[in-house]
Formats: structure tokens, C-alpha cells, sequence
């Protein structure tokens, strides 16, 4: 596999895209070139709305283009922005904006983050996308590398990286509050109601609702008739086809503070456990993702780890870290949180709930331990200010790119379960395993294929 892509694949991706012949700029944009940024949102809904707000409340922003596949969104969405443009078809939107538009946020389902974003990258425009980065390994590649030419301002939605809690913990890590670690879990456990379908695909169909175009929604992947509350607005994360299930989603918040703390890089091997209902069903099993899973890494050590390699294991759907872990820690008759990330170090253990503050322990040891000072950051406006020529962001494409790439060799293995999967990230592949190679990457619905993938 050749990991590199070529100007002229850019422009391929372009073309595939509908956009003609778009000429790449010969080097991109560093700031907004007017007063303001000139911003297009890509989806607009749900998540979308709620990126776009952000956004729009930086001073710096002037928001000019909104783009969705459902109108009813876009008009909805154009309600508070009544001088934006409206479009329902993102190909559309890059052709007759041009240079109109300085930056995009991209807030739709996994599977068309990476063809959005490429014509994004190749049209020189800032990229904000929301986690996780792509639905497939190697789009997440290309991406990483269309956005190191380009030049211009990236950054994954991943906003806990900015909060005061998290950036408090990775600060405590990287100092040795607690000495070097010797073994991360990351979890969550949040009600998932109907993030996780239980299968099979359903028979039954019906029209899509008159301001959705169903075809435009499908996009890369394999078509399929609409049922309503089954896929869109709402519940696709679960299914294969277009999300990268709970890994992917609550996955790329919990594990970047692991991932940015102990500078971890790819993983040396991966293992995927997951129930045995999902893995002996067929129509599950290539449909969904599984109602829990765990997923053992082992990463090559870091300067902030024990030993030449140190074990990082995700959990869900109910399953927390093993009891003699929290024993470790002294926590006493404290359970652990519905989300978060336990670090033991040679020293003592950093408790780090998701969205909260980090806890040391044993408590006494470190009650009067003092906490970094940190100012207070808003990861919307972070980005926005990198565009604007001010400092770089922290969850570019450079950071996030293998961050998400980790993510998602997890999710191919949970597709080989029980398998311990070899990772060469020289070669990007697993030695001797063609069926999880071939999860690497997938085929793009006819009329939707972006060629340089």
C-alpha cells in the first residue's frame, strides 16, 4: 500500500467529486485573506447545529454557506443565519463557492468525512471535522497528508481536549506526578440506547421525508432503502456502512488524553474481544457493531512509560477496568465513573473521568500535590484563531491522524476477534492477515468513488 498521495490525486479526488476541473492553489492560504473568516458548515443538524454555534459565536467568523443533505436542517440552521447561502449537495457548494469560503466544518456521518474533507484540503480551505477523522484507516492517512501540503488549519472535534480537566491531566502525566505508567484502561459506559442496534438489517422501507435527499445522505457507501429511525437523523453510528461504532465515537475523546500524554505512537499489536451473540450472527455481524467490546493495545514505549512497551485496553457496553486495578489505586469504596481513563505509574494512579476533573491517588499522598495552571480554552475558537493567523491547534491532522488511526485498527479488530493482529507501521499492514488487510480500506458506491483512495 503506498501511503503517499500526489497533487495529481488531489485533483482526481476533485474530479470524482463533480468539481471539474478545480485547479489546486499552488500554496495555501495561511490565514483568511478578508476581515473575517469566511466559513461554510456541512451539516448542520443535531451535532452539527451544535458545531456551528461554536463557530459562529467567534467574533471572527462571518458564516456564509450552510450545506445539508436534509433541507429541513439547512432552512432551520439558516433561521439565525439569514445571509448564508443554502446548499444541499457539498460538491455543489465547493463549485460556486470558490474563494468565497476561507475554512468548513465538516459534521456529517463517518463515511463521508474523508471525500468531504480531501476537496476540502485540495481547494485550500481550513478544516474543522468532527471525530472521528474518517470512517477507514487509509482515508484517515490521506487526509493527514493533504492537510501537510496544504498548509491550511486543521482540527478533529475532540473539544475535551481543551477542557481544563483534561489538559490538567496529560500536564500531571508528562510532569511524572505519578512516575512513569504502567498500563492505561480508557472506558465508557454511558446508556447507549439506540447507538447500538442489534441487527439485522431491516425489510421493511419507506419514502424518505421530502426534504431529504436519501441518495445524497448514502454517499460513498452501499445504497439502501430509508426506514425511518433506524439510520437518519440520528442512529447510523451503529451500522458498519457509516459509522465506526462506540470505539469511534466516545473512543476518540477518551483515549487522546492517553494518546497526547504519554506521546504514543502506533501500536505494535491489537486484539478485539467482543460478545459471542454478535460474532456467530451473521446478520449482525457484517451489519453492526457489538453491544460491548474490548480492545487490548500494546504500544511501543514512550519516555513517559515503563518498560519497551506499554498495554492501553478499551472498554464498553457495561465493562469497566478488572477490580485488582482499582485496588491499585486505593480507591477504597469508590467505584469507578460511567466514563473516564485510569493512568498507573510507578508512584500512584491518575483517575481522569470524562468531562470532570482528574483525581491522584492515594488521596494522601497527594492532597497537597498543587494542580498546573492552566487558562481556560475553547476548542471551537482555538481553531479559529489558528486561522486567523494566531497559534496552531492541538488537534490538527498532525495529532489527530494517528490518534484516529489507532482508533480504527481497533475496530478491524474487533471484526477478527480474538485475533492478535501484528501491526507493521512501516508497511501499513498486518503481516500474514489479508482478511483484516482488506478492512483497511473499503469500495466507494459507483458515482461516488474518490480515486486517490
Amino acid at each position: 500500500m503506498d501511503s503517499r498521495t500526489t497533487r495529481r490525486e488531489l485533483i482526481e479526488v476533485a474530479a470524482a467529486a463533480g468539481l471539474g476541473s478545480l485547479i489546486l492553489p499552488r500554496r495555501a492560504r495561511a490565514w483568511s485573506p478578508n476581515a473575517r473568516l469566511q466559513h461554510a458548515a456541512i451539516g448542520v443538524g443535531g451535532m452539527g447545529g451544535a458545531d456551528l454555534r461554536q463557530i459562529a459565536a467567534h467574533e471572527g467568523v462571518e458564516i456564509v454557506a450552510l450545506c445539508d443533505v436534509d433541507l429541513a436542517r439547512a432552512q432551520a440552521a439558516a433561521e439565525k443565519f439569514p445571509e448564508a447561502r443554502l446548499y444541499q449537495d457539498w460538491r455543489e457548494l465547493f463549485e460556486k463557492e470558490g474563494e468565497r469560503v476561507d475554512s468548513v466544518n465538516i459534521t456529517t456521518p463517518d463515511h463521508m468525512h474523508a471525500a468531504i474533507a480531501l476537496t476540502a484540503l485540495g481547494a485550500g480551505k481550513h478544516v474543522y471535522c468532527q471525530k472521528p477523522m474518517a470512517h477507514d484507516f487509509v482515508e484517515v492517512r490521506r487526509m493527514s497528508e493533504a492537510a501537510a501540503r496544504a498548509g491550511v488549519v486543521t482540527q478533529m472535534g475532540v473539544q475535551f481536549t481543551s477542557a481544563l480537566g483534561e489538559r490538567c491531566a496529560v500536564q500531571m502525566i508528562r510532569d511524572g506526578v505519578i512516575g512513569k505508567i504502567e498500563r492505561v484502561w480508557l472506558w465508557s459506559n454511558k446508556d447507549p440506547w439506540k447507538y447500538r442496534p442489534t441487527g439485522p438489517r431491516p425489510v421493511e422501507e419507506a419514502p424518505p421525508p421530502e426534504t431529504l435527499d436519501w441518495d445524497k445522505w448514502i454517499g460513498t457507501a452501499p445504497l439502501r432503502p430509508f426506514v425511518p429511525e433506524v439510520y437518519h437523523p440520528t442512529f447510523w453510528r451503529g451500522w458498519q456502512d457509516f459509522g465506526v461504532g462506540w470505539l469511534g465515537d466516545m473512543g476518540c475523546h477518551i483515549t487522546d488524553a492517553a494518546f497526547r500524554s504519554l506521546e504514543l505512537t502506533a501500536p505494535l499489536r491489537v486484539r478485539g474481544e467482543a460478545e459471542a451473540e454478535w460474532r456467530d450472527d451473521p446478520g449482525r455481524f457484517g451489519e453492526t457493531w457489538p453491544t460491548w467490546q474490548v480492545v487490548h493495545y500494546v504500544f511501543p514505549g514512550t519516555p513517559h512509560t515503563v518498560g519497551d512497551t506499554i498495554e492501553v485496553t478499551w472498554s464498553d457496553g457495561g465493562r469497566y477496568p478488572p477490580d485488582e486495578l482499582r485496588e491499585r489505586f486505593e480507591a477504597g469504596e469508590q467505584g469507578y465513573p460511567e466514563q473516564g481513563a485510569l493512568f498507573l505509574g510507578e508512584g500512584g494512579a491518575l483517575l481522569l473521568p470524562h468531562g470532570s476533573e482528574p483525581s491522584l491517588h492515594p488521596a494522601a499522598k497527594y492532597a497537597e500535590h498543587p494542580r498546573p495552571e492552566l487558562e481556560p480554552r475553547n476548542h471551537y475558537h482555538h481553531w479559529v484563531d489558528a486561522c486567523l493567523g494566531g497559534p496552531a491547534t492541538e488537534a490538527g491532522f498532525e495529532h489527530s491522524g494517528p490518534l484516529t488511526e489507532s482508533i480504527l485498527l481497533g475496530t478491524i479488530a474487533l471484526r477478527r476477534p480474538g485475533q492478535d493482529l501484528s501491526w507493521d507501521a512501516a508497511r501499513l499492514q498486518f503481516p500474514d492477515q489479508p482478511e483484516a488487510n482488506r478492512l483497511l480500506r473499503r469500495e466507494y458506491r459507483q458515482g461516488w468513488r474518490v480515486e486517490s483512495l
